[in-house]
């Protein structure tokens, strides 16, 4: 195959952030999957349990766009570590992390003052933020939250529902209260 052919294959870019006007979390993936820029969606794989728990968490539903911007009236953006890498597949581990560009999250951050928790899905997104991220970064608070990748199976749906739940509580006060 040719190289540019190849290149064009493996190529992945994030999108930009889904965000609303007082985010109070920033939820951080690593970078889109295949299925997820084919459909050019967050979270876009079926078996992804993304959605799943924000309907849990937050009731969100419906359509990608409805979704998108419930989640966002709820006060959580999403987006990505990732500008760009090159990637075969879908999988965190197939990253080229010689080829990965960062998002601006330190300026992001210094914009979005409201935001008090960064949560990140799943280790790899963790581990590339900590690696590209540089700089400082005025204070937050960090947890990382158990993957919602179809690949991460060693917990139930509801395991890590309750994982979310538990790690987005303290900026999101409603999923204290909510029911399980």
């Amino acid at each position: 195959m040719p190289a540019s052919k190849r290149n064009a294959d493996s190529s992945a870019e994030s999108f930009p952030p889904i965000l609303g006007a007082e985010p109070r979390v920033l939820i951080l993936g690593s970078l889109p999957s295949r299925k997820s820029l084919d459909k050019r969606q967050y979270y876009g794989h079926p078996q992804n349990a993304f959605w799943k728990i924000m309907r849990a968490l937050l009731g969100v539903q419906g359509p990608y766009d409805e979704r998108s911007a419930a989640v966002a009236a709820a006060g959580v953006a999403v987006w990505d570590v990732l500008a760009s890498a090159e990637r075969p597949g879908s999988m965190d581990a197939d990253i080229d992390l010689g080829s990965a560009v960062a998002n601006p999250l330190g300026p992001f951050l210094e914009r979005e003052t409201s935001i008090g928790l960064v949560a990140f899905n799943g280790r790899a997104a963790e581990s590339m933020f900590r690696r590209f991220v540089t700089g400082p970064l005025r204070a937050v608070d960090f947890v990382r939250l158990p993957s919602t990748s179809p690949a991460y199976a060693s917990l139930t749906l509801a395991e890590k529902t309750d994982r979310w739940r538990a790690g987005l509580a303290p900026a999101l006060p409603a999923l204290k209260n909510a029911e399980r």
